[in-house]
């Protein structure tokens, strides 16, 4: 907060500088075959029924050597520290969800910043609703190359045939999340795009 001197007033602005440190994204993977993936519930609505559904899914297409889920006590609060380091030492690449509302969202991309700080490609799921709410969080928690994966909002009260909808989406976009050279080819796709 800055104080300033104007018209023999004294003004308070409260608009400040914000430094962030930037962090870079876990490195990405050549291929998924053979790794551990964690799934980590943040006990939101649903959110059980579409990772369950997305891991059963995904260990159709990729051999995982291990799958182990996780719950947090609460989808608005960040995972406890020590859960993190536990998803951290038994997984490689890990899934979380879901980010359908402001705190739970917020939550979640959180998360998936502590994990990928720990050096795991981590696919966050969010809905349309709160990509913007989820670029303002990377940029200010330092890590604004993280990509979320985006799917059909909402997921707290739908139906089952729409669950199946939305684990197919996660589905097409996980993998992309945590490979490299998935990424690269997504990053070679939006540069062919922005090209004149």
């Amino acid at each position: 907060m800055q104080l300033r001197k104007e018209q023999d007033r004294l003004l308070f602005d409260p608009c400040g500088v914000v430094r962030a440190h930037t962090s870079p994204t876990a490195r990405r993977r050549h291929s998924l075959d053979g790794l551990r993936l964690g799934v980590l519930d943040n006990s939101k609505w649903n959110a059980n029924k579409l990772l369950r559904g997305a891991a059963a899914a995904l260990g159709q297409r990729f051999r995982f050597a291990q799958v182990h889920y996780y719950v947090k006590g609460s989808f608005s609060k960040d995972a406890a520290p020590e859960l993190i380091a536990q998803i951290a030492r038994e997984n490689d690449v890990v899934l979380t969800a879901i980010g359908d509302c402001g705190s739970c969202c917020s939550c979640c991309i959180r998360d998936a910043v502590a994990l990928e700080k720990q050096g795991l490609p981590t696919a966050a799921v969010i809905t349309g609703e709160f990509v913007n709410e989820t670029a303002l969080t990377k940029q200010a928690l330092g890590m604004p190359d993280l990509r979320p994966v985006v799917i059909e909002h909402p997921v707290s009260a739908i139906t089952a045939a729409e669950i199946e909808r939305r684990v197919a989406e996660v589905v097409r976009q996980a993998e992309t999340v945590w490979r490299e050279h998935a990424a690269e080819a997504a990053r070679a796709d939006v540069a062919a795009g922005a090209a004149p």
